[in-house]
């Protein structure tokens, strides 16, 4: 596991990998994920840099780039890379947004990957342990345009709002009403919707108006649920 007592930056050794981590094996996963139909090319730069053996513990350092999802703990998982690249491809279809809001921090994995992408992310954590860790493992990788917010993520984050984008990285049965709310006219948000253990669906909405959204669904996914509260 990372040691979270630690702020230092992480050395060009760690960040860089080796074996199973090593570039050479990042880029076999890129390739594949391009050949899976993720097309934009900037994304996939992106994805290659990021450093996804950091965000698990060290025993799943070997399948860190393995086109697979991981647990993290606390009942959570990273998602599989061919995932994050799908949502987040969705969220650039008209542009880099500005503005970001991400719902599910997590080990903090997608929020990297959005901050290289965006002007500013702002990502909300019910798990308080997991939104330190991943602050933690953020401000080692000197990424510092994210929020952190440890709250609830039906209710969104609503002191930053409108949001360009909003990205859901857990399922609720039913998109949130705060978070329709939250996203700018002309923006965009990507959220699997389905229940726990049975089909569920990544839809990409688009805020056509104040009063008008258009779904249109991207493809069949399995994500852990959106829960309510905080812990």
């Amino acid at each position: 596991m990372l040691d979270h007592k630690s702020t230092q930056p992480f050395t060009q050794a760690e960040y860089l990998g080796s074996g199973l981590t090593s570039q050479r094996v990042r880029d076999r996963l890129m390739s594949l994920l391009y050949q899976q139909g993720i097309k934009n090319l900037e994304l996939l730069e992106v994805m290659r840099r990021v450093p996804r053996h950091l965000f698990v513990d060290e025993a799943l350092n070997s399948h860190a780039y393995d086109n697979t999802a991981l647990p993290i703990g606390y009942g959570q998982t990273i998602s599989q890379p061919y995932v994050v690249a799908k949502m987040t491809e969705a969220l650039l279809q008209n542009g880099k947004p500005e503005k970001v809001l991400e719902i599910g921090t997590g080990c903090g994995y997608q929020t990297a990957v959005l901050a290289c992408l965006a002007k500013k992310v702002y990502t909300v954590e019910r798990l308080a342990v997991l939104s330190a860790q991943a602050h933690l493992t953020l401000q080692r990788l000197q990424i510092k345009n994210v929020a952190f917010q440890h709250g609830d993520g039906f209710a969104g984050w609503p002191e930053h709002a409108p949001y360009d984008a909003i990205i859901v990285t857990a399922a609720p049965e039913h998109t949130p009403p705060a978070l329709l709310q939250q996203l700018a006219v002309g923006g965009q948000m990507v959220i699997p919707l389905g229940k726990q253990r049975q089909n569920q669906t990544l839809y990409q909405i688009r805020r056509l108006r104040e009063d008008q959204y258009q779904p249109h669904t991207l493809e069949a996914v399995l994500f852990v649920p959106l829960q309510t509260g905080v812990a």
